[in-house]
């Protein structure tokens, strides 16, 4: 895949990085590791988008309470991600309708996309993290 140029001073490279949430957020180190990822490489100017699918649509449910499996709760950090220009958040409308949850249930603003969407904004990309 193509290598594309940062217009930033340092003439740094910047990669089309997508990463896929496909794990419920507890029970695993997947979702919690996937967002701590997505930070780290947020923080040095990469273009970072999210897809959330399967049961990943979880990891974004408002009101989630984590205190009967004694694990801190983390779905707010994703709100986190605007302040690192990380702001390209998809989300599979079939997951989504699967699980009974509207975009009204999620804790931050994402776009609801077909899962063929989803698959070909995977193909624009350099690289595809699973999580």
């Amino acid at each position: 895949m193509e290598e594309i140029e940062s217009e930033s001073c340092d003439d740094e490279i910047v990669k089309k990085i997508m990463h896929v949430m496909r794990a419920a957020p507890h029970g695993t180190i997947y979702t919690y590791e996937g967002l701590e990822m997505i930070l780290i490489m947020a923080a040095y100017d990469q273009d970072i988008s999210v897809a959330f699918i399967d049961d990943g649509v979880y990891a974004l449910k408002k009101g989630q309470n984590t205190e009967g499996i004694e694990m801190k709760g983390f779905a707010k950090t994703f709100g986190a991600l605007d302040g690192y220009d990380v702001e390209k958040l998809y989300v599979d409308q079939i997951s989504l309708e699967e699980r009974g949850l509207t975009e009204d249930d999620l804790v931050v603003d994402v776009e609801i996309l077909s899962s063929a969407e989803i698959g070909k904004l995977m193909t624009e990309q350099d690289v595809v993290v699973h999580h």
